[in-house]
């Protein structure tokens, strides 16, 4: 196995043999969490030995038909596992992810990686200065139309992203741009090789006291431009797409379906100018993002290397979904144009 890491980040603790496997936990087993502890169950490379969570009895149905043992205090796990999943509410990832990380564990922890960014860089310098791995959880990445599309693109030039569902009441205490365009954040932010010059945005509480649906707009200094649409207050099937164009070609993809279709520029007739356009249906395998995610950290755990989205990233992520919230803050309500 290969035990390179990123230049600056040197990965601590020894390199399994092949036959290993990593004992692992969950801590929080709501909704995510619960399908976290499926995944670590089902991986032969990994021992799942605790479901944790503050409800009992929420720990033991997440717990149940796994063989691992539900525990309501993570402390009591430290000294037991070689690396957790963090799925516990957002404004607790911090103190765990902390606690985790001075006590030699490997996480992945869900997104937002925290609330404000000054602790995003605390738990980055802890893990970089304990050797662990910092993983953050943004699932899009691994699924099968994003990975796969990571080996084509060029220089994306426009970038539009549409993320619509219905109001969700679990998610009624957290801004929609932190809970569902932060997704789409991370995939351009990854595929645009540039910093941002400018974010504008809008955004507006339609069913509860936060924002529920939002439009960001990001500049880009090497000329890319982003448009991001994220809202719970939809009707009807939800949306998860997005379309990357760039010199001659544009990318359109359903993150839901897992589909992926090419357009591209050939040969046509001069009168008709739409004929030059050639459309490929690219052929994916249906795969579990969540499983992909899992695997992936496993194997940075395993082999010590660089996890595929870095605590770094999660940061960056986090960052620019705090400064459009800060963007949205400034817009005028209905109320106050009377």
């Amino acid at each position: 196995m290969s035990t390179a890491a990123a230049p600056g980040l040197a990965l601590g603790g020894s390199v399994p043999s092949p036959n290993d496997t990593i004992r692992a936990a969950v801590i929080g087993t709501g909704y995510l969490g619960r399908f976290h502890a499926q995944k670590y169950a089902k991986l032969p490379n990994a021992e799942l030995l605790f479901c944790v969570d503050a409800d009992l009895e929420r720990a033991r149905d997440a717990a149940a038909g796994t063989g691992a043992a539900a525990v309501t205090d993570y402390r009591a796990i430290l000294g037991k596992v070689e690396a957790v999943s963090i799925a516990v509410p957002t404004p607790a990832h911090h103190a765990v992810a902390k606690d985790c990380l001075a006590a030699g564990l490997d996480i992945l922890l869900e997104k937002p990686v925290t609330t404000t960014v000054a602790e995003a860089d605390e738990l980055i310098e802890l893990a970089r200065s304990k050797g662990r791995v910092f993983m953050a959880g943004h699932l899009e990445r691994f699924n099968p139309p994003i990975m796969r599309l990571r080996n084509s693109l060029i220089k994306p030039a426009f970038i539009q992203a549409e993320r619509l569902g219905p109001f969700k009441e679990r998610a009624a205490n957290i801004d929609v741009v932190i809970d569902l365009m932060i997704h789409d954040l991370d995939i351009v932010l990854s595929f645009v090789k540039s910093s941002i010059s400018r974010i504008s945005a809008v955004g507006l509480p339609v069913l509860s006291d936060k924002v529920d649906i939002a439009n960001a707009r990001l500049e880009f200094e090497n000329g890319a431009v982003a448009n991001l649409t994220a809202s719970r207050v939809s009707v009807g099937e939800g949306v998860r797409k997005i379309k990357i164009f760039q010199h001659e070609s544009y990318t359109s993809i359903d993150y839901g379906a897992q589909k992926m279709a090419v357009f591209t520029l050939g040969p046509g007739d001069r009168s008709n100018p739409m004929s030059r356009i050639r459309i490929e249906e690219v052929a994916l395998d249906r795969q579990d993002a969540l499983e992909n995610e899992v695997r992936a950290f496993l194997r940075s755990v395993a082999d010590r290397s660089t996890p595929p989205v870095t605590g770094e990233e999660g940061r960056r992520a986090l960052d620019v979904a705090l400064k459009i919230l800060e963007r949205i803050g400034r817009t005028p309500r209905p109320e106050d144009l009377d």
